[in-house]
């Protein structure tokens, strides 16, 4: 080896020894001393720093010197998730244990002083290109549509998230490809035993009857409608915004031989009208895309669309903290923090939970009568992690199918909202709501026993 070539490797392991000591400097100012933290750290050149657990639930991977600088400048929830995205940083282990990190860095990031301070660390590291993950993100283009929640945005909005492909969809969902909170009726519950025993609780729910016309708004795959004609002898429609879910749903449907009493629409809610004339109507998962603003017209839609003595069931995730008073403080905080950017960009454009108080009321002042609420928060918990483990096993197809940065995106997402959660910080109801007829009856049983009966 030349005299040079040596002076050159011993400059660059230099340069690699310093940017290590920068980089632990920071990790110890975020989550203190590596023997107190849960997890391990493991840095490019392959050394780790061990935490306090022997078996921790993941370690922390930093592949190149700068990983941490695109992590944390600025220093947001955005930057954090966009340098997972990329690839600068990685999870090996449970990405939903790891996602508390991020909860755990905007703890230390509360005060001007300790945002000055990470800082002046930062930017000591290593600086590095910007990756482009304009390809993950809801395009621009697609903002200026209009407003949110005009019916051309929204519809963008909707083929942004779900036409991200049929075959991906197919590689983690349950055979039946119910994209919702299963209903695990014990623990040992496979995912597709789950998924049908929610197919058939929403059913009894409804108490659906044959011959009856049934309606599913944001029908997804067809999965609800299709079981309520197999098995309860109902007229079924669904509808949805999703030229990939539509064509599907109606191949799957023909194949089952039940087009003669289910079929797919491609329809805006905003369209129901009082000829529609319903028995029952169901949404599942529909709500979250409609915004605060304007969930008095999605259930005065409703409400339009079903006959009197009918019945609605709205299943949708709802914020715990949306409900909570915030101090200006927190305010500030929330906004530099881009709490939910990450959401809005990559997946749910123009997506925002709202509270249980503000669906109940928006349901109630629509003319309709709320009969039963029911959380289902452990078993959603329990249904993302199903999709998350398939998701990791198949890996390599799904990045085949839809690239690096897309897998990533869609890991972290469920991981994530696994989390969310399993700590209350999110919620998922049934709320079972009556239109009474002229006489003021909801034509309901006086007690829940049917439900179960036989379940």
């Amino acid at each position: 080896m030349s005299t040079a070539h040596a002076e050159l490797e011993s400059s660059a392991a230099l340069l690699d020894d310093k940017a290590a000591s920068r980089c632990r400097a920071v990790l110890t100012a975020l989550f203190g001393e590596p023997r107190s933290r849960g997890f391990d750290v493991r840095f490019w050149d392959g050394t780790v720093d061990r935490g306090v657990n022997p078996n921790p639930p993941f370690t922390l991977v930093l592949n190149r010197p700068a990983a941490l600088r695109r992590m944390l400048l600025p220093p947001n929830e955005l930057s954090i998730v966009e340098s997972y995205i990329s690839g600068d940083v990685d999870i090996v282990g449970s990405m939903e244990a790891a996602s508390a990190l991020g909860e755990a860095i905007g703890d230390r990031l509360r005060s001007p002083l300790a945002i000055a301070k990470l800082v002046s660390l930062v930017m000591e590291l290593p600086g590095q290109a910007e990756d482009d993950l304009a390809d993950t993100r809801f395009p621009e283009h697609a903002r200026k549509l209009g407003p949110r929640h005009t019916p051309v945005r929204d519809r963008a909005a909707i083929q942004f998230h779900y036409d991200v492909g049929n075959d991906f969809y197919k590689l983690w969902l349950d055979q039946r490809m119910v994209y919702s909170c299963a209903y695990f009726r014990t623990p040992e519950c496979t995912l597709d035993e789950a998924q049908e025993a929610k197919l058939d609780h929403i059913c009894r729910k409804l108490r659906l009857q044959p011959g009856e016309r049934l309606l599913d708004i944001g029908c997804g795959w067809g999965g609800l409608i299709m079981h309520a004609a197999k098995h309860y002898g109902v007229d079924a429609t669904g509808i949805t915004l999703s030229e990939n879910q539509a064509k599907l749903a109606r191949e799957i449907i023909e194949q089952a031989g039940l087009a003669d009493r289910c079929r797919v629409a491609i329809r805006d809610y905003r369209t129901l009208a009082a000829g529609d004339n319903y028995d029952k109507i169901s949404s599942v998962g529909m709500v979250e895309h409609v915004g605060s603003s304007h969930l008095p017209v999605y259930f005065e839609s409703a409400y339009r669309a079903l006959k009197p003595g009918g019945l609605f069931m709205n299943h949708g995730i709802v914020s715990l903290s949306e409900a909570r008073p915030r101090s200006i403080g927190e305010k500030i905080f929330r906004k530099f923090w881009k709490a939910d950017a990450f959401i809005d960009k990559y997946v749910f454009p123009d997506g925002k939970l709202t509270a249980t108080k503000d669906v109940i009321g928006a349901a109630e002042a629509a003319g309709f009568e709320v009969r039963d609420v029911e959380s289902l928060r452990e078993h959603y918990a329990m249904t993302l992690r199903h999709w998350v483990k398939s998701l990791e096993d198949k890996s390599q197809e799904a990045t085949a199918l839809v690239g690096n940065h897309t897998f990533r995106v869609w890991r972290l997402y469920m991981a994530a909202s696994a989390n969310a959660f399993a700590t209350a910080a999110i919620n998922v109801l049934q709320t079972l709501l009556a239109k009474p007829d002229e006489r003021g009856r909801s034509n309901l049983p006086l007690t829940r026993a049917d439900l179960y009966a036989g379940a």
